[in-house]
């Protein structure tokens, strides 16, 4: 079974609690297999089954509290 992996770029995020709440909302999305939070970059690489549809990203983001910049892969 193959995967997916796209990056996005979260702002407002500076703590662990940060990349706890990211990890967690993220983490919840169907097919999502692996979210890794790089603090300082603000970068967010997210593994999935298939690939993810963008507005349920940015509410996954939204709901832990941060914003969704844009996605760069």
């Amino acid at each position: 079974m193959s995967t997916t992996t796209a990056t996005y770029a979260v702002t407002g995020m500076s703590c662990q609690h940060c990349i706890d709440a990211v990890t967690a909302e993220v983490g919840r999305l169907v097919g999502v297999e692996q979210v890794q939070v790089d603090l300082p970059t603000g970068e967010v690489t997210v593994t999935s089954a298939a690939p993810l549809a963008l507005h349920e990203v940015r509410a996954a983001v939204d709901e832990a509290g941060y914003d969704l910049a844009e996605a760069e892969s």
